[in-house]
């Protein structure tokens, strides 16, 4: 099997596809069994079953129908023997929109490992992408009396 960078970063394109299938099961597909995944809000979610578990209701309600798109491996590299890292930029379109909004950009930080003849992700950090001065904008608004 292929041990480059490339095979670890092809990776978020198989989630990126998936996802855009409504497809949670093939979404989680190259998790490890015992997988950790942080949603972008901070859920933690252990084990590939619940990744299914909680992206698939969503596919099909909240999220049916959006799209990934624009995805891009910022950096892949093997850090040690069979462990790598991936770093992944996306964009997220609801249904009815054309192009994503610069508030919903999202970025992975996925920890891979070399097991049974293929890389897989056994942990995954999501994160939206934000400015300093938008961060700053909401603790201005989250913090300002009602009224």
């Amino acid at each position: 099997m292929d041990q480059s960078v490339e095979a670890m970063g092809a990776i978020s394109a198989r989630m990126q596809e998936a996802w855009n299938r409504g497809d949670a099961t093939a979404f989680a597909a190259d998790f490890a069994e015992d997988a950790e995944f942080v949603a972008f809000e901070g859920t933690v979610l252990k084990g590939r079953d619940a990744i299914v578990a909680f992206h698939q209701p969503l596919f099909d309600t909240a999220l049916r129908g959006s799209r990934l798109v624009d995805g891009r491996v910022v950096f892949a590299r093997v850090v040690g023997p069979d462990w790598g890292v991936v770093h992944y930029r996306v964009g997220v379109v609801m249904p009815g929109e054309d192009t994503p909004l610069p508030s919903r950009d999202s970025m992975q930080l996925l920890a891979v490992r070399w097991r049974d003849d293929g890389w897989q992700a056994v942990a995954l950090q999501n994160s939206r992408v934000i400015s300093m001065d938008y961060q700053l904008a909401l603790d201005a608004l989250a913090s300002a009396p009602e009224g």
